[in-house]
């Protein structure tokens, strides 16, 4: 089908939200690629013609952690509505851990899956493979089979290696071949509670973790990777602390990327409350002091990309006591809006918010996408048609029951957090295909 987006705030995000594009224009979508921005091209006759007037027209959001429940946990989600929710809120591309049920350590899994996602034709799915097998922290998976299936890195989701000598080896292999390790930093020691260490955690009773769990973690992986020369991506830093280590890292040369959550952008402890198990999260959230630092962080380039965290939980997990329910909020229709706030706040320009959602997670995945690298998290004439279109001018409010996600709990519900967030999805574009619109 050929589509014409017509006379939208066209926005390309270029890198680090310079070198771009931002103009009322008019793009024209055929063959799953964009064949002209501004001039139609020759002979271009519209099958379909989308009125963008007051819209932005950006490309489609690249989402680096979020969790579809399938295989093995379909209550909690199942690759049909969690792609949905991709669709809806924006999103066309996302990553999943491998902590699925069997572990993403096979290349039948990894290929079911994509196999799956292809058919839904909703979002582009990058798996990464589990690092070691069943994510035990013991031996090692098939690296090189499980890139050919399909993974884009490996990752042992938040199972921390207690073994060092196994993590260095396994960043050894991945250095060799020039694969990309995925670590969210934990000690395995020091992170077994359920909220950040500190006053409210103390007054309810409630187990807390310190942030030296993340970075002592932080100073173990720095070292490996120094040693080994492997490409790093640190998965939902938590802490200033955290971020200065990881700033001096990149300072020192290190090849390190880093991503922080929407929920820790935007939320403390102290929205608990009296035991809200929505705001059960893994990591916990943390102090005033840790938030400003990551906001400031993701701002000035030290964390890469902003993520979703997208982890449904189903409601049999969640209402139970504080310390039992299950970590974890939907979050795939919220990351736009929840950027877009950040960004606000922050003072930043439009292009330069959308590109820690879009451009700047795709230079995280880097060629492991193959020839989508080229143009992944961009509008540029000749990538790929994948594409956004928003509403700037609408703030509303989350309601967790409208949420086309099948875990319909997070912090953000308005009867939680009482946050109005920016910016509505009208459209969504994967590879040329209009994958959600929004009813009129």
């Amino acid at each position: 089908m050929k589509i014409l987006i017509q006379q939208g705030r066209v926005i390309d995000p270029g890198v680090r939200g310079e070198g771009g594009r931002d103009e009322i224009a008019d793009v024209a979508v055929a063959g799953g690629r964009i064949v002209a921005i501004g001039e139609r091209a020759a002979g271009f006759e519209a099958d379909r013609v989308i009125d963008a007037r007051g819209l932005v027209v950006a490309p489609g959001l690249v989402d680096l952690a979020a969790r579809l429940r399938e295989p093995g946990e379909e209550h909690g989600g199942m690759l049909e509505s969690e792609l949905a929710a991709a669709a809806a809120g924006g999103v066309t591309s996302l990553v999943c851990p491998p902590d699925t049920d069997p572990t993403l350590d096979e290349p039948g899994l990894v290929e079911m899956l994509k196999f799956r996602a292809r058919k839904l034709s909703r979002c582009r799915l990058f798996p990464l493979g589990a690092l070691t097998r069943g994510l035990q922290g013991q031996a090692l998976t098939e690296m090189a089979e499980l890139t050919e299936a399909g993974c884009v890195g490996f990752s042992q989701a938040d199972v921390p290696v207690r073994d060092t000598l196994v993590l260095h080896r396994a960043m050894q292999y991945a250095a060799t071949f020039g694969y990309t390790v995925w670590l969210r930093p934990l000690d395995p020691w020091l992170g077994n509670g359920v909220a950040a260490k500190g006053p409210l955690a103390t007054r309810l009773g409630l187990s807390g973790v310190p942030a030296i769990a993340e970075t002592i973690a932080l100073n173990t992986v720095f070292e490996l990777a120094r040693d080994t020369g492997v490409r790093l991506h640190l998965c939902r830093l938590s802490t200033a602390a955290g971020v200065e280590l990881l700033r001096a890292a990149k300072a020192a040369g290190l090849a390190v990327t880093a991503d922080v959550s929407i929920h820790h952008l935007h939320l403390t402890d102290v929205d608990i409350g009296y035991f809200n198990a929505d705001m059960r999260l893994n990591p916990p959230l943390r102090q005033g002091a840790d938030r400003a630092a990551l906001r400031a962080a993701l701002a000035d380039g030290t964390l890469d990309a902003l993520v979703s965290d997208h982890s449904p939980v189903a409601d049999d997990a969640k209402q139970l006591p504080f310390a039992e329910a299950e970590p974890g909020a939907s979050g795939l229709e919220l990351l736009l809006s929840a950027g877009l706030k950040w960004g606000q706040d922050e003072g930043l320009s439009l292009p330069a918010t959308l590109a820690r959602m879009s451009s700047e997670p795709a230079r995280v995945l880097g060629s492991a996408i193959g020839t989508l690298a080229e143009s992944a998290g961009r509008l540029v004439e000749g990538g790929v048609g994948d594409v956004c279109v928003f509403d700037p001018s609408v703030t509303w409010q989350v309601d967790a029951r409208k949420l086309r996600s099948q875990g319909r709990h997070t912090p953000f519900d308005f009867s939680s957090s009482g946050m109005a967030l920016p910016g509505r999805v009208r459209c969504t574009l994967v590879a040329g295909t209009i994958a959600y619109e929004a009813e009129a």
